[in-house]
């Protein structure tokens, strides 16, 4: 069922997801970009370069967040903007748990022709993760 512009108000509260992060995500995701940079999958390489650990992907943290949204319009193709600032790196040890990624998501602006703004708060291990995380949707 798709969301109705009439239905939403500033301050509608989008329904948060976790998503885990394990050392095998990084290896598909790596696999499926042809992103291969060793922080991604090297520890050695990743704490040379002065990194705490193996770091997710910048591009699959933002992915990872912008479901919120699209789980909650049920239409990717609603999706007509989005953007974010990279603000800290996702650790993800080789501990067999990995790291999670905690995303909330508010209305908080309504624009013309049926769309809104959503603004999205990323945090992973107690730290914001992504900042000026918003994305323009059009509703039904």
């Amino acid at each position: 069922m798709a969301i109705s512009f009439d239905e939403v108000e500033v301050g509608t509260v989008l329904p948060a997801q976790s998503f885990p992060v394990t050392r095998a995500t990084l290896v598909r995701y790596a696999g499926a970009s042809g992103d291969f940079n060793p922080i991604h999958w090297n520890e050695k390489f990743a704490l040379e370069v002065g990194l705490p650990d193996v770091i997710a992907h910048g591009m699959f943290t933002m992915a990872e967040a912008i479901r919120v949204v699209t789980d909650w319009v049920g239409d990717p193709g609603a999706v007509v903007e989005y953007g974010v600032r990279f603000t800290k790196p996702v650790p993800v040890p080789n501990d067999g748990v990995g790291a999670v990624i905690e995303v909330s998501g508010k209305v908080a602006a309504l624009l013309d022709d049926r769309r809104v703004r959503v603004d999205l708060v990323a945090m992973s291990g107690g730290q914001k993760v992504l900042g000026m995380s918003r994305a323009v949707v059009r509703l039904a």
